[in-house]
């Protein structure tokens, strides 16, 4: 019995600090998930705050063409396009996006598909000149400096 408890101390003195080590890579795994865990969290967080930031652009884009239509309906008219210089929106939110917080552009295009004439002098509302294309172009804060997306909405409307 003495030899096995010899035995069993001498053992014990061959593992001294073995715990240490073991609680030592425990505490640096734990502390390197702890750290992916916050990067992912970061990251999770920086996409929504896009996410919401385009959204809040597009939104406010979307309801200027949609206060367009009403206006359109009302009766507002607006100036013929002309239908040789092609028209491109993408250009359009490019050129002004530098300096603007929103602009909506609207054009009666009924005469580029041929629906009515151009000149006349007779209302509008009652002829076949109903086709509007509008164009808005937003952003998702205030100040052109505190944005951080901007967003074009192109619409076809037929006024009813």
């Amino acid at each position: 019995m003495r030899l096995n408890r010899a035995s069993h101390l001498r053992s014990m003195r061959s593992q001294r600090g073995m715990a240490l080590y073991t609680a030592l890579i425990m505490l640096i795994l734990l502390a390197l998930i702890g750290i992916v865990g916050m990067r992912i969290a970061t990251m999770e967080e920086r996409m929504s705050a896009n996410y919401l930031a385009s959204n809040r652009a597009f939104q406010s884009a979307e309801s200027q063409v949609r206060a367009r239509e009403n206006e359109i309906a009302q009766g507002t008219e607006f100036e013929y396009e002309n239908c040789s210089v092609p028209y491109d929106p993408e250009e359009w939110s490019r050129d002004i996006a530098g300096s603007v917080l929103h602009e909506v552009r609207t054009r009666n295009i009924s005469i580029c598909m041929r629906q009515c004439g151009a000149g006349g002098g007779g209302d509008l509302s009652e002829s076949a000149c109903n086709m509007f294309r509008s164009t808005a172009f937003s952003r998702d804060q205030d100040t052109v400096e505190k944005s951080s997306s901007q967003s074009a909405v192109d619409t076809i409307f037929i006024r009813p």
